[in-house]
């Protein structure tokens, strides 16, 4: 996959609609020192820019393979476009996330990346939703736990809402 070709695609056409996106995910992970294999790059936009971003990627070439309110997934045939995966969320949730979130150079250009916080909250989330993703994710929230002025007390809150609290204390 060539990151900088679909995070160039994708991001100058976000930028052209005016509107913001942040890298999650494994790219995310990257901008704060952790590096581990990924296959895809994960995204989060206003759920309000859903239709017109899956439109955009259709005309690309790229398959949507699911579609929901909170995520779709896409799939280029051509390998070095690869697996686009979106999360959408609501104004307020977005409006929170990019108040908050750093910009970080990824794959060549400077990019929206939610606090350590924001990210281990969507991995609970997704835990939540997939228990296969537990020991992964747990090892990513692990990780984003240990980075110099997290905010633990708010990261226990995210896997209290989730239901999740005694997963947190195994990361203590």
């Amino acid at each position: 996959m060539d990151l900088a070709a679909v995070i160039g695609d994708v991001g100058g056409f976000l930028d052209g609609e005016g509107i913001p996106f942040a890298i999650v995910g494994a790219l995310a992970l990257h901008s704060y020192g952790y590096s581990r294999a990924t296959n895809d790059v994960d995204l989060l936009v206003g759920a309000d820019a859903q239709g017109t971003l899956i439109a955009f990627l259709e005309h690309r070439g790229f398959e949507t393979l699911y579609r929901s309110d909170g995520y779709s997934n896409h799939l280029h045939p051509d390998p070095a476009l690869g697996r686009l995966d979106v999360v959408y969320v609501d104004r307020a949730t977005r409006e929170k996330i990019f108040a908050e979130a750093r910009r970080a150079p990824l794959a060549g250009r400077m990019t929206a990346v939610p606090k350590p916080e924001h990210l281990a909250a969507m991995k609970v989330h997704a835990m939540r939703n997939d228990p296969s993703r537990v020991f992964q994710d747990m090892a990513d929230i692990q990780f984003l736990m240990n980075l110099p002025g997290v905010d633990l007390e708010e990261i226990r809150r995210y896997f209290q809402d989730a239901g999740q609290l005694e997963r947190f204390h195994e990361l203590e």
